[in-house]
């Protein structure tokens, strides 16, 4: 069959046209290209037969990483705003599709580079288990504003997202002043937290004896950075842990914004089980719009 020269013209206008608007391929960059600063701890008898217990490493659940790296998820029309993706896990795997890869593709919708970080784990055997995924975090982080320009972004708009124990080293990494020290690049401004927090059913920061405390050392410290905290009524202790932190943001008047859902439970991600949880997604658009974020520049 012959086709007119116009309506071929047209044809290959439209593939043209299709093919430009496709947002680029996903890149994966090594954080430590030259070897992580801190040995990985060898995984314990327990650990393994715990991490079988949930059904083992799988397609979209991640464990025994030793070389951690992120991949930038880049959108059609960035706004020049991004945000490094932690996934949880409990420090044993990574939940890399509800917490990960689904966030991502959730952020480019909105203008938002999403950058999936895959952190070491297990470290659950260390005596502090999130020391080095928060090592992690940061490089991330640094590597973002290295590469700002390149990207299109702001280096200034960099948020850190975190799910359970993601969110627990993503806190880390927003609040932890003076009584941590993590390895830095002096190449890399990673010396900086996030520019913004989103604390998705997190927890570790109270006292392990006294749950109407938080942790020995532990504060929210003044130039914490604006957070969103969501969590769900019936997910364990987390609502109340949750809301000590808003308040500390409160008592210090730091702008954050906190969402306590009915019900939800622990663990839904980016999974839409018809409760009103699981818009979240709409709600921290909408905060990031109202702070500013999503404006492009």
């Amino acid at each position: 069959m012959k086709f007119p020269l116009a309506l071929l013209g047209l044809l290959s206008l439209s593939i043209s046209i299709t093919l430009s608007a496709a947002p680029p391929e996903p890149i994966t960059l090594k954080l430590w290209p030259s070897g992580t600063p801190s040995p990985m701890p060898v995984k314990s008898e327990a650990t393994a037969k715990l991490i079988q217990s949930y059904g083992g490493a799988t397609p979209t659940r991640l464990t025994d990483i030793s070389d951690p790296t992120i991949t930038v998820y880049r959108p059609e029309k960035p706004n020049g705003a991004s945000v490094v993706v932690a996934p949880g896990g409990g420090f044993m795997f990574l939940s890399y599709s509800f917490e990960g890869t689904q966030v991502c593709e959730w952020l480019n919708r909105i203008g938002v580079t999403g950058v999936l970080l895959k952190y070491r784990t297990p470290t659950r055997d260390d005596t502090e288990h999130f020391t080095l995924p928060v090592q992690d975090a940061q490089r991330a982080i640094g590597l973002v504003r290295k590469h700002a320009t390149e990207w299109g972004l702001d280096p200034k708009r960099v948020g850190l997202l975190g799910f359970s124990a993601g969110a627990n080293l993503a806190g880390h990494a927003a609040w932890d002043r003076g009584t941590r020290t993590y390895p830095q690049s002096p190449e890399l401004d990673d010396a900086r937290g996030p520019d913004f927090l989103v604390f998705i059913y997190g927890g570790g920061f109270l006292d392990k004896q006294d749950k109407t405390k938080f942790r020995p050392g532990f504060s929210v410290p003044a130039d914490a950075p604006p957070a969103f905290f969501l969590v769900a009524h019936d997910d364990k202790a987390n609502p109340i842990e949750t809301t000590m932190l808003y308040l500390e943001y409160k008592k210090q008047n730091l702008p954050a914004e906190i969402h306590i859902c009915t019900k939800g439970g622990h663990g839904f991600g980016m999974r839409a089980a018809g409760n009103p949880i699981n818009d979240w997604p709409r709600r921290c658009a909408d905060w990031m719009r109202s702070m500013g974020w999503l404006q492009s520049h």
